[in-house]
């Protein structure tokens, strides 16, 4: 499948589930989507949205390999995969940030809300404890490529919007580099707002769509570019 394809696919799976998995908030009376519905919907766009490893995972497994990071293979990888996970949702819980497993792949969404003030690429001072955990974590299993990819709402040029994504994917980078994650492992992506998970004409939406995602895939013995 092409990757205009997965995009449209991805795309419509998650319009679907946003559309028909609404809910009344008990106390405005007004309709809201779950959090299961972002949940799944994060789960359903993340591989469109992310794609392929940044930069080439054969080019990047050589370099790490070269540090001296060993490779995974055969069960390993999903048994190193589950306790990171495990790690990760155990470290995050209650903090705002989702935890979206695909196959052998981790998805973090990071929603704006948590980690920026709106216009700024600072990482937030009440976050940082909660980024020095996902940190902490990412350290101890560095066995994966790490993927810092911003996110954008609708508000603003498409070229203003893509520096911002850029500056907040770069600022999650150096904060988790300065805080033990190996700098080789990270790679970074502002995708602006070419990659929404929520309608953009709702505050809501867009607040969902303000986000940084941290995609966290196996470095096997048999990378392909």
């Amino acid at each position: 499948m092409s990757i205009r394809a997965k995009l449209i696919a991805a795309t419509g799976a998650t319009a679907l589930l946003l559309t028909t998995a609404c809910v009344t908030n008990p106390e405005t009376g007004k309709k809201e989507i779950s959090k299961t519905a972002i949940g799944a919907a994060l789960g359903a766009g993340a591989g469109a949205g992310l794609g392929a490893i940044i930069g080439g995972k054969r080019n990047r497994t050589e370099v790490l390999v070269g540090t001296g990071i060993g490779a995974l293979a055969g069960a390993a990888v999903g048994a190193y995969m589950d306790k990171q996970e495990k790690e990760l949702r155990e470290k995050t819980a209650g903090t705002g940030i989702d935890v979206v497993r695909q196959g052998d792949e981790i998805v973090l969404n990071m929603p704006s809300k948590v980690t920026f003030d709106v216009d700024s690429a600072l990482v937030n001072a009440q976050f940082q404890p909660t980024l020095n955990e996902v940190a902490r974590v990412l350290s101890q299993y560095e066995k994966t490529f790490v993927d810092v990819v911003g996110h954008t709402d609708s508000t603003g040029s498409d070229a203003y919007n893509m520096t911002l994504s850029q500056r907040r994917a770069d600022s999650v980078a150096t904060y988790l580099s300065s805080n033990g994650v190996l700098r080789a492992r990270i790679a970074t992506q502002g995708l602006g707002e070419s990659q929404p998970i929520a309608n953009n004409d709702s505050e809501t939406g867009r607040a969902q769509n303000r986000r940084v995602e941290i995609k966290l895939v196996p470095v096997t013995e048999t990378a392909t570019s």
